[in-house]
């Protein structure tokens, strides 16, 4: 009985704070000011700098990247406009222009670099040169682990 008792009680407590909580002297947000009002008020009033004009809210990465798309920018992305960068890159590998890659056209990037990598024109890498072939990568940002005890470990 003494268990229902305390329970009733702690729900009227919660609920009386709800409405404390809820009733307090909290006033509501402004409406954001118009530019063409912050302008004119401006030209009329120096005291104009203190107010806040709204943010532009910030586009999502995927808007941006359709936007980057979306050449003719009529909202939709069509197929050339689609294909369009690939289309370049194609171009840039094409070296003689004719439409087609040859193998060593396609292979120019990395005949490139083998050639670079070889220092000694033995046309053949040394550990030490087939080393400086690695790409290299940005460092990873990493999460630090909790760390784990030897009985989680197991």
């Amino acid at each position: 009985m003494l268990r229902y008792l305390a329970g009733v009680v702690s729900a009227l407590l919660l609920v009386g704070a709800g409405v404390f909580l809820f009733r307090s002297n909290a006033s509501p947000e402004a409406p954001p000011v118009p530019r063409a009002l912050v302008a004119s008020t401006a030209a009329q009033d120096d005291s104009a700098d203190d107010v806040e004009l709204p943010a532009a809210s910030a586009k999502t990465r995927e808007e941006k990247r359709f936007a980057r798309y979306d050449k003719d920018r009529n909202g939709q992305v069509a197929r050339e406009e689609y294909l369009a960068s690939r289309r370049k890159a194609f171009a840039k590998l094409d070296r003689d222009g004719d439409g087609r890659l040859s193998f060593d056209e396609w292979a120019a990037k990395t005949t490139d670099k083998f050639a670079k990598a070889d220092k000694d024109g033995s046309g053949a890498l040394t550990p030490a040169e087939f080393a400086s072939t690695a790409v290299k990568r940005s460092p990873q940002r990493r999460v630090p682990c909790p760390p784990q005890s030897r009985d989680e470990a197991d």
